[in-house]
């Protein structure tokens, strides 16, 4: 789906598409043949334990939509409940911990196999709003390609704050995946809580072998040291055996604990793309706290709201031209406009080089240390974005 703005000026600019739904995953089946003999050929000259960080994909194989969209969409876009404005409702604080782990699972979303987002351009953003949620991400750097991502909840007071990049890693036609391991960090503040919680992502596996497929898999770590209590999923990556009969699991087990202590308080069990239950272990009482069903179907693509309001740095903007040959599948054209994006942030960075004036983003502060990144928002919440999901945003404000 293609959304242009209307205004004559500016009109095929902006082009926003669909977020990748759970419903969604059944139309991939149809090109896989396709997928993976265009894979195939890109990967028969990578020698195994190659950097693919610098790897350039062709439109043929891109998303119509940049990977700063994507970091967007975990959190924006979301069917029935507002999961991340729950996190701080709750009374008690195991309920509000539990919530934190139902609203982490939910950004766990299918991929599309064979398929990447665009790497985004240094100083490239991305700015949606659904209903209290505001969202706002920058690329802060581009060798290596760092995106940084603030997230405000109005009425919940709830901020969000990521800095992250990934580091994929070719493991061999032999073993025949691709690993990316997510760098990192992410803190959610209940600024009413006065609690925070550190949380780790998945790693992503790509496999080849002996279906197509993308696993999101290993631990997941959320720790609230205010309140003593943290939580720890595992992603069950599937066995060859039922890969190989085509069977899809994406288990999720986990625990609640004490962390001074160590004490058990919860088992966490079921299926990430179905639902999530946890067991008290006192009193043995199950409570379903995810159903992905409710969260990640019929998912809406961001409409313009005010397109005057629309930055020029806007991932939607940049990669527009990009996105309309991908949509159409006119791959000449979807070639050439890319390699002028890709042209221009060269151009952008020479001249730096020359002048010798550094880069500075405009959303937050950076700061590298050693092989880890600092960021600081630069403002304490998100404004509203001219960029919405409306459907949610009327549900939710009225």
């Amino acid at each position: 789906m293609c959304l242009k703005a209307e205004e004559h000026e500016i009109r095929r600019h902006v082009v926003l598409t669909k977020p990748y739904s759970l419903e969604d995953e059944k139309d991939s089946e149809d090109t896989a043949s396709n997928v993976i003999r265009r894979i195939l050929s890109l990967v028969k000259n990578i020698r195994p334990g190659s950097d693919l960080t610098n790897f350039q994909l062709p439109p043929q194989l891109n998303l119509p939509k940049s990977q700063l969209q994507c970091y967007g969409e975990m959190i924006y876009s979301f069917g029935g409940h507002d999961l991340l404005g729950e996190c701080s409702r709750r009374e008690h604080p195991v309920e509000r911990l539990k919530s934190v782990v139902a609203w982490n699972i939910s950004k766990l979303r299918p991929v599309l196999f064979g398929f990447a987002p665009y790497n985004p351009v240094l100083g490239e953003t991305h700015h949606v709003s659904n209903g209290y949620i505001n969202v706002l991400i920058e690329q802060v750097s581009h060798h290596p390609a760092v995106s940084a991502l603030q997230a405000t909840h109005e009425k919940a007071n709830i901020d969000v704050m990521w800095v992250q990049h990934f580091i994929p890693k070719f493991r061999g036609i032999q073993r025949a995946y691709v690993e990316l391991e997510v760098k990192g960090e992410r803190v959610m503040k209940l600024q009413s809580r006065k609690e925070s919680y550190d949380m780790s992502p998945p790693r992503l596996i790509i496999r080849v072998l002996p279906s197509l497929r993308v696993d999101w898999a290993g631990k997941m770590k959320i720790k609230c040291p205010e309140t003593d209590l943290e939580a720890e999923l595992n992603l069950v990556s599937d066995s060859f055996i039922e890969r190989f009969r085509g069977n899809n699991n994406r288990s999720v087990k986990g625990k609640i604990s004490e962390s001074s202590s160590g004490i058990k308080l919860y088992d966490i069990f079921g299926h990430w793309d179905r639902t999530v239950s946890t067991k008290n272990l006192k009193t043995g009482e199950l409570e379903v706290i995810y159903n992905a069903n409710e969260s990640i179907s019929g998912l809406k693509p961001p409409t313009v709201k005010n397109l005057k309001e629309v930055m020029e740095s806007e991932s939607a903007v940049v990669w527009s031209e990009v996105s309309e040959g991908i949509l159409n599948k006119d791959w000449e054209r979807a070639g050439e406009a890319k390699k002028a994006v890709e042209e221009k942030q060269r151009k952008s960075m020479k001249q730096r080089e020359v002048s010798g004036e550094p880069w500075v983003p405009k959303h937050f502060s950076v700061v590298k240390n050693g092989k880890d990144w600092d960021c600081t928002p630069l403002h304490p919440t998100v404004p509203r974005a001219p960029l919405v999901i409306t459907d949610a945003q009327e549900a939710i404000m009225n």
